[in-house]
């Protein structure tokens, strides 16, 4: 046999397997005034304890409640948790799809701005001959360059 164990908010409900009249609780070896076959624990602070209900003649049933609870909790069931998924992923895809076709139209065209030229195949042009004005300098001849002085603005 098990015991039922009902949550809502902070309150937490424990319901022994035992059908007589007169039970005895136990929290924590602590003797607890409920004599009745459910054990109500107010303002339940989530921390774990050992609860044990048992007749006069020696039955005894025990268990560990390690349960946490909050003010402002909301139990969802598979179903609804399945329901949210399942939107979203649509709203998901769905704005996907949009898009992509949106996108698609735009790809084919050929723009017309000023600044565009139509292109031919493309021919490898050899390098640009350098400017003779221009002569790098090479190490030991700086005396091509020591004539120049530089001018102030």
């Amino acid at each position: 046999k098990e015991f039922l164990v009902e949550i809502s908010g902070t309150t937490v409900t424990i319901t022994c397997p035992l059908t007589e009249d007169q039970i005895v609780w136990k929290r924590s070896s602590t003797k607890v005034d409920s004599n009745t076959r459910k054990y109500v624990i107010e303002n339940y602070d989530s921390s774990p304890a050992n609860l044990s209900c048992s007749l006069e003649s020696g039955r005894n049933y025990e268990m560990y409640l390690n349960a946490r609870v909050c003010k402002n909790c909301e139990e969802l069931d598979a179903l609804a948790v399945t329901g949210i998924i399942a939107a979203d992923l649509l709203i998901t895809f769905g704005v996907l799809i949009l898009v992509y076709y949106f996108s698609k139209d735009r790809k084919g065209r050929a723009s017309t701005s000023a600044g565009s030229r139509p292109r031919g195949q493309k021919t490898q042009r050899p390098p640009p001959v350098p400017n003779p004005d221009y002569e790098p300098i090479r190490k030991g001849q700086r005396e091509v360059y020591a004539g120049l002085e530089s001018r102030g603005f």
